[in-house]
C-alpha cells in the first residue's frame, strides 16, 4: 500500500490501550504518509506519550462516543492495539449506545479474549467502520523469518520450539493463550490470563525454588497466534521487557511466529538480547 493509497483512505484510527505498541504502530504508519489519530483509553495509556500525537480520550464502555469521535475525525479504518487487562463487565460504565447492545456485550464476555474482541469488533463493523490488523498497516514492525541475534537456537532448542508450537496449536480451539515455555521437551509454563511477563516471572520463581532442574541457559519462550485467531486483534508481541523476563528466567531464547508477531522497539530488543546472550528468531507457525 503506497502513500497515495493511505491518504485516499483517510486518517487511521488507533484504539490504544497500554504499553509501547500503540506508539510503534503510529510511528510506522506515519512514515508511510498516512495520518493517524489515537483514541486512547483513559487511565490505561501513557498520557505523556499520547500528547505527542493527534488524539482523543475515551473511557471504557463509551463505544457510542468513540464511534462519534472517529466519524468526526474522518476515520474509516480502525486498529485495536495495546495491552488491556479485561475488566469485569460490572465495572464498565456503558454509554447509551452500548446499553442498547447489552445482550451482545454480555455474550461477548462469555469466552476468551479472541471471542470478546471479535464480537466487539463486529459492533464497529456494523456501524460502518473497517477493522484492520496492525501488521497490515505497519508490516515493518513484525518479526521477519529467521534469526535476528548473534546467537541462534541449537538442535535441542529447535526441538523445544517445535514442541511449543504443537502445544499452542492444540490449545487454539480453547482460546487460552499465545505463549508457552518448553525446556528439554518438557512444557513448564503455559500462558493464561496473566500474560507473558507473568509466566516468565513464574518460571524464574520455579528456578529460584529448585523446582526447575534444567540448567540456566536452556529452554525457549515460544509465541504464536492461536490457530483460529482473527489476526486483526491481539497479535503476540515481544519487546525489551520480554528479553529481560527471558533472561531472568534463565532461558536460552525466544521464538515467535514470523510475520504474525509484533516487535516493539526492534533495535533495542535485539541489542538487549545480544547483551543478555539469548537468541530471538522468527519461525513459521504450524499450518492452520
Amino acid at each position: 500500500m503506497g502513500a497515495d493509497d493511505n491518504q485516499s483512505r483517510g486518517p487511521l484510527a488507533l484504539i490504544c490501550c497500554g504499553g509501547s505498541l500503540p506508539f510503534a504502530v503510529a510511528d510506522a504508519v506515519a512514515t508511510s504518509g498516512r495520518q493517524v489519530v489515537l483514541f486512547a483509553v483513559d487511565g490505561i495509556v501513557d498520557a505523556a506519550r499520547v500528547a505527542n500525537y493527534a488524539h482523543r480520550w475515551v473511557k471504557l464502555g463509551q463505544g457510542g462516543h468513540l464511534m462519534s469521535m472517529m466519524r468526526e475525525a474522518g476515520c474509516h479504518d480502525v486498529v485495536f492495539i495495546g495491552s488491556l487487562t479485561r475488566p469485569p463487565l460490572s465495572k464498565i460504565r456503558l454509554d447509551l449506545s452500548m446499553l442498547m447492545m447489552l445482550p451482545t456485550i454480555i455474550s461477548s464476555f462469555r469466552g476468551g479474549d479472541n471471542h470478546l474482541l471479535k464480537n466487539l469488533g463486529s459492533i464497529l463493523e456494523k456501524n460502518g467502520f473497517r477493522l484492520v490488523g496492525a501488521h497490515d498497516v505497519a508490516p515493518q514492525i513484525t518479526v521477519p523469518n529467521g534469526n535476528l541475534t548473534k546467537l541462534a537456537p541449537s538442535p535441542v532448542e529447535l526441538a523445544d520450539i517445535k514442541r511449543g508450537l504443537g502445544v499452542l496449536t492444540a490449545m487454539g480451539p480453547f482460546d487460552v493463550g499465545q505463549a508457552v515455555v518448553v525446556t528439554n521437551g518438557h512444557v513448564i509454563a503455559i500462558e493464561g490470563i496473566e500474560g507473558t511477563d507473568e509466566i516468565l516471572s513464574r518460571v524464574a520463581d520455579l528456578r529460584r525454588r529448585g523446582r526447575l532442574h534444567a540448567p540456566a541457559g536452556r529452554g525457549v519462550l515460544v509465541k504464536a497466534p492461536k490457530p483460529e485467531q482473527d489476526r486483526r486483534f491481539d497479535l503476540p508481541a515481544i519487546g525489551p521487557k520480554t528479553v529481560e523476563g527471558v533472561a531472568a528466567a534463565g532461558l536460552a531464547g525466544i521464538a515467535v511466529a514470523a510475520g504474525e508477531t509484533i516487535m516493539a522497539e526492534p533495535a533495542a530488543t535485539v541489542t538487549a538480547a545480544d547483551r543478555a546472550g539469548i537468541f530471538v528468531t522468527g519461525i513459521e507457525a504450524l499450518a492452520r
